[in-house]
């Protein structure tokens, strides 16, 4: 029986209102500088679950115009969250990726969790869904676009097409390696620049791009093609030019507009995990209460997951929900917030999450098996 793979990619903006894109470029849109940054452990998902809720979901789905094509063909769906106002001969296989930016607010990470729960209930429990945080996405995720570009603004400027010569100045970092460049707007300051990436002045009609003496061929490539991308969009009329870094040369016209501003120093997270040791843990309610136990640390293999629970693999580097086919109802439909409430207690909250059942197929579930 021939396997088809759908992957549905639902992202926030701002508030909710479901658009859907087919494009394979993808813009993920951050908020303003002072926005306040998201504080992951205050957000409350878990409130999802019981069967009058799953009912609720699947009719709302039924009649709600953004799912209408969902899941009939294989290939790369999209829905933007943006605005608060069966066949036989084939076996579809679903991968439903909701995408949270480092700015978003509790309202928006809920509203995503819980379409991405509709969705998943409407395709009637097949799909594997995935949570997605800026600058921490999974490679299957990345995968799926030839770059992953962050931009300033919400929803409603974004996107908005302004013509070059009215831009304010802004500055795109290029970081990465063979297996993806991230583009990323930063804040116009002489201390973010890392020689060991490279970045691209955008002044609306010149272009400047910046080499760092360290960075690799794929974030030079990739910064020449979006140089040259960007400079189509705009008829050609803007002007170009590539800067080598030189520690003695500063008077060229990119240093002269990246100030030397300490206040719009680009906040760093700390990545760092102390302990990499893959950890299994075993949730259940069959007293009646859901209880987490700690069942495995170490080598974890297949033997050790049993068909009447639902159960956490931490790999440290992502964190999978393995839901057994005896669970009931509500330890199925709460599986992502099981593990978001699991991450927010450990040192690396923002890592991907993939809530798959037993009989799903997942390479990045069995690639941590094998690791």
């Amino acid at each position: 029986m021939a396997k088809l793979v759908i992957h549905c990619i639902i992202y926030v903006t701002k508030v909710w209102k479901v658009s859907m894109y087919t494009n394979n470029r993808f813009s993920g849109v951050a908020a303003m500088f002072k926005q306040k940054k998201y504080v992951w452990k205050d957000t409350n998902v878990a409130e999802f679950g019981t069967d009058k809720d799953r009912y609720a979901k699947k009719e709302s789905a039924g009649h709600d115009a953004a799912w209408r094509n969902a899941g009939l063909k294989p290939g790369l769906q999209i829905w933007r969250i943006v605005t608060y106002k069966k066949a036989e001969k084939d076996q579809l296989l679903y991968d439903i990726h909701f995408w949270i930016g480092k700015y978003s607010t509790q309202d928006e990470y809920g509203t995503a969790a819980y379409k991405t729960v509709e969705l998943d209930t409407f395709l009637d429990d097949k799909p594997v869904q995935h949570r997605e945080v800026q600058g921490h996405e999974s490679e299957l995720f990345k995968s799926y676009f030839k770059a992953i570009t962050i931009l300033h603004g919400g929803a409603e400027s974004g996107f908005k097409h302004i013509k070059p010569e009215e831009y304010k100045p802004r500055l795109l970092h290029f970081h990465g390696d063979r297996k993806g460049v991230t583009v990323k707007e930063i804040p116009r300051c002489r201390n973010n620049l890392d020689n060991t990436d490279v970045y691209i002045l955008d002044m609306g009609l010149k272009l400047i791009q910046w080499n760092g003496s360290g960075s690799n061929k794929e974030e030079r490539v990739k910064a020449m093609f979006y140089l040259k991308e960007l400079q189509a969009e705009r008829g050609g009329k803007c002007k170009t030019e590539t800067l080598d870094e030189d520690p003695y040369v500063k008077r060229n016209e990119f240093y002269k507009n990246i100030p030397d501003d300490e206040s719009m120093v680009e906040e760093q997270e700390d990545t760092d995990v102390i302990d990499r040791t893959k950890e299994l843990y075993r949730l259940s309610d069959v007293t009646g209460d859901m209880k987490m136990t700690l069942e495995k640390t170490g080598e974890v293999e297949m033997d050790d997951f049993d068909s009447n629970d639902v159960f956490i693999f931490d790999t440290k580097d992502s964190v999978f929900v393995w839901i057994g086919m005896q669970t009931t109802r509500t330890e199925r439909q709460n599986a992502m917030s099981y593990a978001h409430n699991y991450l927010m207690k450990t040192d690396h909250p923002l890592v991907p999450i993939s809530c798959l059942s037993e009989n799903s197929t997942s390479k990045a579930f069995q690639m941590a098996l094998a690791a």
